[in-house]
């Protein structure tokens, strides 16, 4: 079901005046080549040499009647996408002055050539969808469009009916799935779909394709139901609490999200000022969407593998390669943003930009994105915006992000609502704990996860996952939705939180209850009511860090440089040299690894809790960017207890911090709960902040008991009523709030004592 502040779009009449075209498709070319630039400035020296290279070693390696032997095309359609993804290649160099193939007639005619081939052999109107449809309803057209855009007038009219036919057969709108009819498109897929309408628009100066391009976006063919620009609390899109969900059940912003913020850009972009520009009210959800669904997964110019889900095990779409996507859209997007957005949007992509050292964004740009980044990037009163300091709970997609200086922690959950992992395609064959808890740790070392870490890390010991030893099978066309209820997080002033899920093993009898407390310095994570039966080992893994660092191992604790200091008792340890391929892990038509090896040095601590544990636990902590004094002095201070790690109660207090999984009615510290709950306290003085919320969403009302006396309501959420007193009573309605947090500020001292007045 779509909720939308704006009233669900209507049809518009068609256009007064005829555009254009050529304008409109001037704009295209900008979009694609980086438009009319000085090509004697010497910073689009390297975008337009590398565009050179690339283009030139596509057309060396060429074969008439087989285009590129490493693609054969016969019942491989996803090799005819990329056979049209090469030539686009090709194309944009050869519309791109300053190249060595632009405007060169040779190379136009090797392009059109390989067009005709693949439009007579494998993809024309005439034939059926076979194999995956997304390359015939999407990859396919999406090049050929873009490429019938670039090469312009040097294809004759019959060609391009023929070559538009096809695409208007298999991608005529964007509200079908053209290979199954009943189905409406929805998220990426819609966006994709209305971009690639567009650019065959333009190509074919058709302005009822234009029309369906801006009314695909907003869905004015339903209504409204799927439309882009308006917020779902089902399937598939953009969540109020800032999750994108794709798949019906996936957390997947910096994929398949990451798609849909980059083709409403471009669409948005390319009908600006035309009679089809896009002005639905709700594009305020994307415009939104930037800060709220984005940047917090953006840690200095790499978008976590959290929300990346299978797209993780591609080897040329690593971390880095999908912050670079993302900064490009959000340049792109800012030139058509009413501010305050167009002004946020340069200062966030201005940061990223200067803190990306793993992948610098100017070494590998286009020469558009050169040219989009330069004039941010100079541009003085652009002030580039620090990485977020916060707690981070997407509650409609299991996911939390915990940020501060220099360091970031994300967690990966799962529950009956979100799935903990998808393999499909050939993607994603070792994915099996992904969703348990994997707990991301990003400090300075910036390519930690990006190179070769997914085909050499141990996929059974990923970091923060409890898991059963066997072994597993490659997984092959499934998604795994667990059946536990509890999974989510509570924020506390937008700084704090508590991340907790309840594990149930795929396909074991393995139980555990796991809870991450996000301190200001410190994540500490515990364990409680693991247990199996089937005769196997469990175990905890602390972190499985890809590093040359030597390990320095102290009582109860250990300090890797460049990464930081854990604390914990009893733990393993093992330093190994790991090899893998990528092809081992994504076998995909169109994004299978390489089959050469690679290899990485591990550094591996884990808890080991032996075979059929009965109710065992574990205690340890994560200090992110700590020296190795830090470590050892945290643990000699102890400067954050654990209170309780029972199946009932998991609870950690510092001086001012108190959090808390109440997995059952109980007290533990200075609060008591009488149902299920996460709770996040902090007294500073004579106040007390208190935060709670409820990950199974089976909790109508609860009632918390607080130790400590209160006799005034500073602030509350609506939810929330408070009995003030020396033991105040917080009541709460958590019913429909959907895992959300809810927030109360209470004083110690009425409103007339003296001290509230100084």
């Amino acid at each position: 079901m779509r909720h939308d502040e704006a009233p669900a779009p209507t049809a518009p009449t068609a256009p007064a005046a005829p555009h254009d075209f050529a304008a409109l498709r001037a704009t295209a070319l900008t979009l694609l080549t980086g438009g009319p630039f000085d090509v004697s400035d010497p910073v689009y020296d390297r975008p337009l040499a590398a565009l050179s290279e690339r283009a030139g070693g596509r057309l060396a390696q060429m074969v008439p009647g087989l285009i590129w032997p490493d693609l054969p095309l016969e019942g491989r359609p996803g090799h005819v996408t990329g056979s049209y993804g090469r030539l686009r290649e090709i194309a944009t160099a050869w519309a791109t002055p300053g190249t060595s193939q632009h405007g060169d007639d040779a190379v136009a005619a090797k392009v059109i050539d390989a067009l005709d081939l693949l439009h007579e052999r494998h993809y024309h109107e005439g034939l059926p969808e076979t194999g995956n449809w997304w390359f015939w309803e999407i990859g396919t057209p999406a090049e050929l469009t873009r490429l019938c855009v670039l090469l312009g007038d040097r294809l004759d009219e019959g060609r391009l009916g023929a070559y538009l036919r096809a695409v208007d057969r298999f991608c005529p709108d964007a509200d079908r799935r053209t290979g199954h009819p009943d189905a409406s498109e929805s998220g990426a897929n819609r966006a994709d779909k209305a971009a690639i309408v567009a650019f065959r628009g333009v190509a074919g100066r058709s302005a009822g394709k234009l029309a369906l391009a801006r009314d695909g976006l907003s869905d004015v063919r339903d209504g409204g139901r799927h439309s882009v620009f308006a917020y779902t609390d089902e399937g598939d899109g953009f969540y109020r609490d800032g999750s994108f969900i794709q798949h019906g059940d996936l957390a997947y912003t910096g994929s398949y999200g990451l798609s849909l913020l980059i083709a409403v850009a471009e669409t948005v972009a390319l009908l600006r000022g035309s009679p089809w520009e896009i002005t639905d009210p709700g594009r305020q959800v994307v415009l939104d969407a930037v800060e709220r669904s984005f940047s917090p997964f953006i840690h200095d110019g790499l978008l976590m593998d959290t929300v990346r889900g299978r797209a993780a095990t591609r080897q040329a779409f690593s971390d880095s390669v999908a912050g670079h996507a993302a900064i490009g859209a959000v340049l792109l997007l800012a030139q058509s943003a009413p501010e305050p957005c167009r002004g946020r949007f340069m200062e966030l992509a201005k940061g990223w930009i200067e803190r990306g050292t793993a992948r610098p964004y100017l070494s590998h740009a286009t020469v558009a994105e050169t040219r989009r980044a330069v004039a941010v990037l100079d541009d003085k009163g652009v002030e580039a915006a620090p990485g977020p300091v916060g707690h981070f709970v997407f509650p409609s997609m299991d996911r939390v992000v915990h940020r501060r200086p220099g360091w970031s922690v994300a967690i990966s959950m799962s529950s009956r609502r979100i799935a903990a992992y998808e393999a499909i395609n050939g993607e994603n064959l070792h994915g099996w704990y992904t969703g348990d808890g994997m707990t991301y740790v990003y400090t300075g070392e910036l390519d930690h996860y990006g190179r070769d870490f997914w085909p050499t890390v141990d996929p059974y010991r990923l970091p923060g996952t409890t898991v059963d030893t066997r072994p597993r099978e490659n997984l092959h066309f499934r998604a795994h939705r667990p059946a536990n209820a509890w999974a989510g997080g509570v924020v506390l002033e937008g700084r704090y939180g508590v991340a907790s899920m309840e594990l149930m093993g795929d396909g074991v009898s393995l139980r555990a209850r796991k809870s991450w407390f996000c301190l200001d310095s410190a994540v500490v994570a515990l364990g409680s009511g693991i247990t199996s039966s089937d005769g196997r080992a469990i175990e905890t893994v602390i972190d499985n860090r890809a590093t040359d660092a030597r390990p320095y191992v102290g009582d109860g604790w250990a300090h890797l440089a460049g990464t930081g200091g854990y604390v914990f008792d009893g733990a393993r340890m093992l330093v190994e040299t790991r090899t893998g391929r990528w092809r081992d892990i994504n076998a995909g038509d169109d994004t299978a690894g390489a089959s050469e090896p690679v290899e990485r040095r591990y550094v591996t601590f884990w808890l080991d809790h032996g075979v059929d544990p009965l109710n065992a636990s574990y205690a340890y902590t994560l200090l992110p960017n700590a020296t190795r004094e830090r470590t050892r002095s945290f643990r000699g201070r102890r400067p954050v207890s654990v209170v309780s790690n029972t199946p009932e109660v998991q609870a950690v207090r510092t001086r001012s911090l108190f959090g808390a999984a109440f997995w059952a009615p109980g007290g533990a510290g200075p609060v008591t709960a009488d149902a299920p709950c996460l709770v996040m306290l902090r007294g500073a003085g004579e106040r007390l902040v208190l935060a709670v919320a409820d990950p199974s969403r089976t909790v109508d009302v609860l009632t918390l008991t607080l130790g400590s006396a209160a006799r005034r309501v500073v602030r509350a959420d609506d939810t929330v009523e408070v009995r003030t007193g020396d033991r105040p009573v917080v009541t709460v309605r958590l019913g429909g709030s959907l895992g959300r947090s809810h927030e109360v500020e209470l004083s110690a001292y009425g409103p007339r004592s003296p001290r509230c007045d100084r």
